[in-house]
């Protein structure tokens, strides 16, 4: 519920690409951006319904040992129906069991090249510490990442920033 479909695999001239559902609507980044009224953020409600649809995303692709990585506003879009949709499993990683998935800093993720050495994948005002660090993460890394979303629809601001990458990785 509330993923975006795949419907199929293609592959040309040896390159790998998904064919996805449609997804109309606006973004959640978008919506966030639009004023709510006199305060910052969504109303309680609201941010509550569209909270709820995300979570039974993020479970049932946790179920399936599907870890996302970048959960973000801008990879969540809102139908005209108020029907959420979760978008861009591009860096998802595939876990399995509830503890740790391999260790970041040596996997290959769901994009087209291998992640390299160190290298730090995701979104980082989303990011989880271990996710920052480049460490092994797992369901838990989407759970902190939904923690950082629902805080930005009550409030109208990102839970970690700064004024360079570094000071919101530091931040976190």
């Amino acid at each position: 519920p509330h993923i975006a479909a795949i419907h199929g695999v293609e592959d040309s001239d040896g390159v790998r690409g998904l064919v996805l559902e449609l997804v109309e609507g606006e973004t959640l980044a978008d919506r966030l951006a639009r004023p709510a009224g006199p305060t910052r953020g969504l109303r309680l409600p609201e941010a509550l319904g569209y909270a709820r649809q995300i979570a039974d995303a993020l479970e049932a692709a946790h179920e399936k040992g599907i870890t996302h990585r970048d959960l973000k506003p801008a990879n969540i879009t809102i139908t005209a129906d108020g029907v959420v949709k979760l978008l861009d499993f591009g860096i998802a990683k595939v876990v399995t069991g509830d503890g740790p998935g391999p260790d970041l800093t040596h996997a290959e993720t769901a994009t087209m090249s291998a992640t390299q050495a160190g290298l730090i994948v995701g979104t980082a005002g989303y990011m989880s510490p271990e996710q920052a660090r480049g460490k092994p993460v797992d369901k838990r890394t989407d759970i902190w990442a939904f923690g950082c979303v629902l805080y930005e629809m009550l409030t109208g601001r990102t839970a970690f920033r700064g004024d360079t990458l570094s000071d919101t990785i530091a931040a976190i």
